[in-house]
């Protein structure tokens, strides 16, 4: 006696559920492939950030750790974006609410963003070192390369932007070496790590040389038309 087939309808699915989670079944239109297709995930993003968070709340890996901070300022912003600003570090007002850019310079950043066509949480935004100088002063290089390796390089990695802008000479010379100057290098596309990057003024130097505001915004401009051509907006 014949066994009987089972239904087509019982064989799919039991197909179903012998495949691995994310799989996509694709029609006749389709060429009727199978194939399994990688879907870049926020959730696994943010779980990573927070994993980096945590290991270094309480980080005392360098001098600044020691020198009056109230906290570790880390990053703002979604790790879902194509864009990714970096500073050089927190200063007063930053150090106490424990966000990045909150002080004068980030409101003017913010307007900066704004006047791009974003909004400041679909952007990442992040600095250098993640504590405060004394006085707010600039970072030392050892500083800027802890920091650096323990943490604002693990953030691009997880990120993966499309670019990267550069805002100031401490970010510029903390991704591209001490022979990068901000002032040959504004406004021209560099890489890092294969990455496009577009080194800008810092925000606090524009409240100090507001005639630059016009070299910065065509900076931006640029900016936009790179993340048009990468199609990433």
């Amino acid at each position: 006696m014949n066994k009987p087939k089972n239904h087509p309808l019982l064989e799919y699915l039991a197909f179903l559920k012998e495949q691995p989670k994310g799989f996509i079944y694709l029609d006749k239109q389709s060429e009727n492939k199978i194939t399994q297709e990688p879907k870049e995930d926020n959730t696994d993003k943010n779980l990573a950030l927070d994993k980096l968070k945590q290991n270094f709340q309480n980080c005392t890996n360098c001098p600044l750790s020691t020198m009056g901070r109230t906290q570790v300022v880390f990053w703002d912003g979604t790790p879902y974006t194509p864009l990714m600003f970096i500073g050089e570090g927190p200063g007063r007002d930053e150090d106490t609410q424990g966000l990045p850019f909150v002080g004068r310079a980030g409101q003017l950043l913010n307007k900066i963003i704004q006047a791009m066509g974003l909004e400041r949480q679909k952007v990442f935004i992040s600095n250098v070192v993640k504590c405060r100088p004394p006085n707010n002063r600039t970072p030392l290089p050892n500083e800027s390369d802890i920091c650096k390796k323990l943490l604002l390089l693990k953030e691009i990695e997880i990120i993966k932007p499309k670019i990267i802008c550069i805002l100031g000479s401490t970010a510029l010379t903390a991704l591209l070496g001490p022979e990068a100057k901000i002032s040959k290098m504004r406004g021209i596309f560099t890489t890092f790590n294969n990455i496009p990057v577009m080194p800008t003024y810092h925000p606090a130097y524009l409240l100090r040389n507001p005639d630059e505001k016009k070299n910065v915004w065509e900076d931006m401009k640029k900016v936009i038309e790179k993340l048009k051509e990468l199609g990433a907006l």
